[in-house]
């Protein structure tokens, strides 16, 4: 299954009072693995940097001024994310902004299928902190280059939190018998091992006979006396 872990960095909170996608990072997953391939820009945003969101992510009007717009950029990441499925950590805020954003190229509105890693994090531990920091910290997922806010990065971080969400790196563990037995069996191929089939459980003949004589021989048995 091809996913897409993505991430923004924006001007603001709010696409509809007129704020914009400064920065975008999106991983490529195929069946929770990275594959190596990333989409990674940064926007000129067209407007002025407020203060408090350059604090959150350090891209200020001098850095951003010779970047592309978003609609220089648009097909490409409309091509890179295709029809797969999005991981976001709160899906809606850059859902939001990436559909506005595509409403000013004309484009349509994603329409991709979501996972919101806040909404599995909260269902799977409700009550407790689900910022991207407190799951990297309870997953112990190294996130000490995670000084400010980046798009990418972030990315990457969420890709081995969602992974740890999804069942953590044993989730194979739990393999249909055939795949689980196909597996085994490729293991000890592999190490040169003969491959011997699995004992039957169910007692033979002689085994049942052996068994009531052993019990012929019991004067006294426990279950008998309830």
């Amino acid at each position: 299954m091809r996913e897409i872990v993505l991430d923004t960095e924006t001007t603001g909170l709010d696409p509809l009072a007129g704020h914009r996608v400064v920065e975008l990072g999106c991983i490529e997953l195929e069946n929770m693995v990275a594959t190596g391939r990333t989409f990674h820009v940064y926007f000129n945003p067209e407007m002025a940097m407020p203060a408090g969101a350059q604090d959150i992510h350090g891209l200020s009007d001098e850095f951003l001024a010779d970047k592309p717009r978003f609609a220089e950029k648009v097909e490409e990441f409309l091509e890179f994310v295709g029809d797969a499925q999005l991981v976001i950590h709160n899906a809606q805020f850059d859902i939001g902004f990436l559909n506005a954003e595509l409403e000013r190229c004309g484009k349509a509105r994603l329409i991709n299928a979501y996972v919101d890693t806040v909404s599995v994090a909260r269902r799977k531990f409700p009550g407790q902190r689900v910022s991207l920091d407190a799951l990297c910290e309870r997953f112990s997922i190294d996130n000490s280059n995670r000084v400010k806010h980046g798009a990418l990065l972030d990315s990457e971080l969420l890709a081995e939190v969602y992974l740890e969400l999804s069942g953590g790196r044993q989730r194979d563990l739990g393999l249909a018998p055939e795949l689980a037995a196909r597996a085994v069996a490729g293991l000890a191929l592999a190490a040169g091992a003969v491959v011997r089939a699995a004992r039957p459980h169910v007692p033979n003949a002689a085994e049942l006979a052996a068994h009531a004589a052993f019990l012929a021989k019991l004067s006294d048995p426990l279950w008998l006396k309830a």
